[in-house]
């Protein structure tokens, strides 16, 4: 067999497994105990144009990148909008048809930071989902870790954390490319066919100190102690197993997040709109 089918048959094996933990609880708030170097990205979506690729200046200080992956059934779409947008004149709109043999991805990224163990980080973002039917597995951001990959090792997994809808919507973080449990809530499910508004900050850990909080509409629905980080010895121990040599790359520091249909694996086409887009590292 060889090193990529070693790879996602060992390493990722874990990757499958959805287990749950409880999520409530803890009402304390994160405590900034040290002056860090800070991070600020806002945006909401504006375009003096009528241009979608406003969002895309050649300086970088806007959004970065663009993942459009078509599923074999039709076409994913990302434009702007003014017919449904929270604030001021535009926000994004998303099109996701459902996956087949391909995977169906339409979403846009935010890379250049540095979020680093210790830090930080809240994510805040306004979503209006049109799609009535169930939207369990539906992803809506990535917070991602490309270069903390092994570099002797082909297929970068780009490990990181995700929000996850779960069974009658209930958006919970999903760790699987951290090698770890999905947080799950059944306090609020998402709702459908009105604005959104989501907050999810972590302080960021590799080890079971990690603090994850999520926030639906001013309510607070997981507040978990739990890493959010890949840990380089559980990487280390998992690709063992299976032969091979595997070394997290340090500093290790997330630095990029996706926001939108960052994978869409439900027999529903997905409509959904995103606006007011923050993210800040402390």
């Amino acid at each position: 067999m060889n090193t990529t089918s070693m790879l996602k048959n060992g390493l990722f094996l874990i990757l499958g497994a959805i287990l749950t933990i409880s999520s409530c609880g803890q009402d304390d708030d994160i405590d900034v105990t040290e002056p860090r170097e800070t991070y600020l990205f806002e945006d909401g979506f504006e375009s003096e144009n009528n241009d979608f690729n406003d969002l895309f200046p050649l300086d970088g200080s806007r959004w970065t990148n663009i993942q459009l992956v078509h599923p074999n059934n039709g076409m994913n779409a990302i434009e702007l909008n003014t017919t449904i947008v929270n604030e001021q004149d535009y926000a994004l709109k998303i099109i996701a048809k459902p996956s087949d043999d391909i995977l169906s991805k339409a979403d846009i990224e935010k890379g250049g930071f540095s979020a680093p163990v210790g830090s930080i980080i809240t994510i805040q973002a306004k979503f209006f989902i049109e799609t009535s039917e169930d939207l369990r597995d539906l992803l809506l951001i990535d917070l991602e870790c490309c270069s903390c990959w092994d570099p002797t090792v082909p297929d970068n997994q780009c490990p990181g954390i995700r929000l996850l809808m779960k069974e009658d919507n209930y958006l919970s973080i999903e760790r699987g490319k951290i090698l770890g449990s999905t947080i799950t809530q059944t306090e609020v499910a998402f709702p459908i066919g009105e604005w959104v508004d989501l907050e999810w900050k972590m302080k960021l850990s590799p080890d079971e100190n990690g603090e994850n909080i999520l926030t639906i509409n001013g309510q607070e629905v997981i507040n978990a102690l739990a890493k959010n980080m890949p840990n380089a010895d559980e990487f280390r121990a998992e690709a063992a197993m299976n032969g091979i040599s595997f070394e997290l790359q340090e500093p290790l520091t997330y630095e990029r997040v996706q926001i939108g249909a960052t994978a869409n694996p439900t027999p529903h086409e997905v409509v959904m709109y995103v606006d007011d887009f923050r993210v800040e590292i402390e």
